[in-house]
């Protein structure tokens, strides 16, 4: 095949649309988040700027904890099943606004008793605990759309939520009434605004009632604390080695490695796209070689653009660093070139990890994950006395590339065990 040929091949590819034009969005995104921060930064000042950043902790933190893997639950099994989007939308909102709900209210009681524990107070808690509920319905109907396979209109009211924030926080800057309070409130109402649009969305696609279903919500936390348990060990084994350099070495080194850490983390823009494209996809497709011959494809394609990107981030990392950060900051370049390196094989793995969630994620897979975290904490306590900062790096390389490989073994061997089968 010419490269021709396979340049409009891959052009004419409903997945590599779906997947350049998300990407297109995020980087986007990425723009958008930036002019909020500054535009909020330069509003409320520094101290008011910490204080919005807590109250979003709070509603992020109630997000995390209280989804309990429905969001990715909620893609898989529409994916494989479109005539359960109107029970997976009534589980979703009934999920989130009664349990939602009442996890924000019985954490309000929890800081009113014991206020010293509350990182924010007064009105600005209660609107950061309102968040909550709204946040989680917000993402769980994301979540439905991409199942659905509705990737444009995913990509559309990711793009609106994040410009009427912008649009909105700034009318409330020059108004006069440029408090905490106010600013968060802004954000809040344009969250609140796409919340409605996705659901008007979801709600056009449907004609029947949304009527809960309780067995359908039992199969879908069965799947659902599965993701949940892996995404935890996952995020452990990302961040782990920052918690361990302030307990070992300080903050100073710490500053130094958090640089290093959030460059590498923007290498894994693209992979995280391509695997939110690949996985309500894969969900879809009933046979499991199918299945793993896009698996293959994917991480071959996404392995051959992140490599280039990697070389050329680490050819210009000291003056980046140097630009970007100043010359203070030049230790971060020592971890963040192995750190670039580590998250190839992370953004590799990242297509595995999917194939193995759409063949309902077998519990070996969230073991995998607990071996990650568990090496990276025993190399990390082995190399940061020794080595510092390109310890941790050094111990993020080696515990993404036994991961990768673990994944890569379990899920190649249960092809071809289901071949096997097949054959008999």
């Amino acid at each position: 095949m010419t490269a021709n040929k396979l340049y409009r091949r891959l052009m004419g590819s409903d997945f590599t649309r779906k997947v350049a034009e998300t990407f297109g969005t995020r980087l986007i995104l990425v723009g958008i988040g930036i002019a909020m921060n500054v535009l909020i930064a330069r509003t409320l000042g520094p101290e008011g700027r910490g204080l919005y950043a807590l109250a979003a902790t709070v509603g992020a933190l109630g997000m995390q904890f209280g989804n309990l893997g429905l969001h990715a639950s909620n893609t898989y099994h529409v994916a494989r099943d479109r005539s359960l989007l109107a029970p997976l939308l009534g589980n979703s909102l009934l999920l989130s606004f009664v349990f939602g709900g009442a996890g924000a209210g019985l954490a309000w009681i929890v800081f009113s008793v014991w206020p010293h524990s509350a990182p924010v107070h007064g009105l600005l808690l209660g609107l950061a605990l309102v968040w909550i509920p709204f946040g989680l319905a917000f993402m769980l109907l994301q979540n439905l759309l991409l199942g659905i396979q509705e990737v444009r209109a995913f990509n559309k009211i990711e793009l609106a939520s994040r410009i009427l924030a912008l649009v909105f926080v700034g009318c409330v800057a020059v108004s006069g009434f440029a408090t905490v309070e106010n600013i968060f409130a802004a954000s809040l109402v344009a969250m609140f605004a796409s919340f409605l649009g996705c659901l008007w969305q979801l709600r056009a696609r449907i004609e029947r009632s949304l009527r809960p279903s309780f067995l359908l919500l039992k199969a879908n936390l069965g799947y659902g604390i599965k993701l949940y348990l892996g995404a935890f060990f996952a995020f452990l084994m990302l961040r782990v080695d920052l918690l361990m350099i302030r307990y070992l070495l300080g903050t100073t080194e710490t500053g130094y490695y958090s640089i290093a850490a959030n460059m590498a983390d923007l290498i894994y823009l693209l992979p995280a796209v391509v695997g939110s494209i690949l996985f309500p996809k894969l969900s879809a497709l009933a046979d499991v070689q199918a299945k793993w011959q896009m698996t293959r494809k994917a991480a071959l394609g996404v392995g051959l653009l992140v490599c280039p990107l990697v070389v050329l981030l680490m050819l210009l990392a000291q003056p980046l660093i140097r630009i970007l950060y100043g010359a203070a900051f030049l230790p971060s370049v020592g971890p963040f070139l192995i750190l670039s390196v580590a998250m190839i094989f992370y953004a590799v793995n990242n297509m595995f990890a999917n194939y193995l969630a759409s063949i309902g994620s077998p519990w070996f897979s969230v073991y995998i994950w607990i071996i990650g975290a568990a090496l990276n904490v025993l190399l990390n306590a082995l190399t940061i006395p020794r080595l510092g900062i390109r310890g941790a790096a050094l111990s993020s390389l080696i515990s993404y590339g036994v991961v990768l490989l673990l994944c890569y073994i379990y899920a190649s061997q249960g092809v071809k065990s289901y071949e096997g089968h097949a054959k008999l």
